[in-house]
């Protein structure tokens, strides 16, 4: 790409999606245009000297408008959250559908060269995740189809529409099954947040408290592998710049696989600070486990995400720790805007 080629980013309002604005920023690319839905002071991050736009890309005039003059289109835009939101608020999740139809079919008659996809491990057969112990996927566990209910299906699908975009229409499409992204500048609070988060929003708040416990959802046993954000960022850039991987799923995640427990552990540590744990049966758990198969991207980009996640978390509960402090001190976070 030229510096002056137009990047349009989906979802720029949120976690993955402002900071890949600033990725591609920071990499002296001039024109970006930025697009969410929400108001522009309840964006997580601004970077200056973007194109930012408030629409709502479920519609297909505003996709339309967005894509207008792209030479790459990055979707990240989608209703979902930590496994609260997307076990509560499955139809919500599923009208997601609308934004990847309305903006690939928007990207292919704006002429862009490359459109890429977020989906989502959520996508895998939910019958291979039953086991704490389970076997890392690999990307054709994706099938026979039976994704997680709602989120899931329609990442599912929507990588369908992408690989028929490119086997009909030549639009060269790039898809990549996120595992779990956590890192700072992401939703810490509300309902949204998914685990490193969430615990590390209730290790901080037990500090704060004196009262040293915890609630965690389910039995602790579940295990999950977490990529941070600068992984995730790389990732995106190197898997939509490789046309071996053209309309072609492909694991985007760590391959630490790590179980709930061990998660509180390390937040403990990084807090100083030992909690009595209790477990709640009743709340949405997830599957029993899921964990990155890294076989195929190291095979066709020589690279895989590698910050682990005790390097990860540091920083994230840093930042966390600094927006529970400012909230105290009455001043807006990223939760609390505008």
């Amino acid at each position: 790409m030229n510096k002056e080629d137009l990047i349009v980013v989906g979802g720029a309002g949120g976690f993955i999606g402002g900071a890949l604005v600033r990725y591609f920023k920071n990499k002296g690319f001039s024109r970006i245009r930025a697009i969410d839905k929400k108001p522009l002071p309840y964006w997580y991050q601004k970077t200056p000297g973007v194109e930012n736009l408030c629409l709502d890309l479920s519609f297909r005039a505003n996709c339309e408008k967005v894509c207008e003059g792209a030479v790459e289109v990055y979707n990240l835009a989608a209703d979902m959250g930590g496994m609260g939101f997307i076990e509560r608020f499955r139809v919500e999740c599923l009208r997601s559908v609308l934004i990847n139809t309305h903006m690939i079919e928007a990207a292919y008659r704006a002429g862009a060269e490359r459109y890429f996809f977020s989906s989502s491990a959520c996508a895998y057969n939910v019958e291979l995740q039953k086991d704490p112990n389970v076997r890392a996927l690999k990307e054709s566990d994706a099938y026979p189809a039976m994704a997680e209910r709602g989120y899931g299906w329609e990442k599912l699908v929507s990588e369908m529409f992408c690989q028929e975009y490119w086997a009909e229409r030549r639009l060269k499409t790039f898809i990549a099954r996120f595992h779990n992204v956590y890192g700072p500048w992401g939703t810490w609070d509300g309902g949204r947040e998914k685990a490193p988060a969430a615990i590390c929003r209730k290790v901080i708040e037990a500090k704060d408290s004196g009262d040293h416990a915890i609630e965690i959802w389910g039995d602790g046993h579940q295990t999950r592998s977490f990529m941070y954000i600068d992984d995730c960022l790389k990732g995106i850039d190197a898997i939509t710049h490789c046309d071996e991987l053209i309309a072609t799923p492909v694991n985007l995640g760590s391959s630490e696989l790590i179980s709930i427990n061990d998660l509180v552990s390390v937040a403990e540590q990084i807090g100083g600070v030992s909690l009595e744990r209790t477990y709640n049966l009743e709340a949405p758990q997830g599957v029993a486990g899921r964990n990155s198969d890294n076989t195929f991207i190291k095979q066709v980009l020589g690279w895989e995400p590698s910050i682990t996640i005790r390097e990860g978390l540091m920083p994230t509960y840093q930042w966390i720790e600094q927006q529970f402090r400012d909230r105290q001190a009455g001043k807006k976070t990223v939760e609390d805007l505008p």
